[in-house]
This record gives C-alpha cells, structure tokens and sequence, in this order.
C-alpha cells in the first residue's frame, strides 16, 4: 500500500454541519475501498492566492490515507463532481 495525501479546499458559505458531512463522504470512499490509517485535518478558512470561481476564501482540509491508487482516483472523480470542492491537490508520499 502506498501513502497519499489529498489537500481539498471548499466553499466558504458551506456550514460546518456540511462541511463536516463531506469530509465523511470522503473517508467513507477511502474505507469502503479498503483505504486505512485514514486521517482527516481541517484547516480551518483561509484567504486564496486568487479568485477561483468568484470565492476570494475557503475551507482547507487535509486528508492523510493508505491505499492503491484506485482510492486516489475514485476520490478524484467524486470531487471532480461535487460542486463544493473548489480544488484539491493529490500527492503520493514517498516511503
């Protein structure tokens, strides 16, 4: 297995009720495909370098997890979707 990393940042306007929510969404796309040591950190909000789709702030949040690829991937391609995750960022560690 090996060890990624996913940074996603989120709407502003989003409450904490929903924030929280698809954070979970998230680790539970991680665990139901046999992800572990997964580890969720909010960040908090924070101003963004620069405007991206008219948001000037948003809600960071790291994910930590173990896993194969396919995890990283099917996690991409729901946050591709969603309309709340403004971007993410995927990094593999290394060993």
């Amino acid at each position: 297995m090996k060890a990624y990393e996913i940074l996603y940042i989120v709407r502003p306007d989003l409450d904490e009720e929903a924030t929280t929510a698809l954070a979970d969404r998230f680790g539970e796309i991680v665990t139901s495909n046999g992800g572990v040591n997964l580890t969720v950190d909010k960040w908090g909000k924070r101003r963004l370098a620069y405007e991206i789709n008219d948001y000037r702030e948003g809600q960071y949040i790291l994910m930590n997890f173990e896993g194969e690829g396919h995890i990283s991937q099917e996690v991409e391609r729901v946050m591709k979707i969603s309309d709340d995750v403004i971007r993410f960022l995927t990094v593999r560690k290394d060993d």
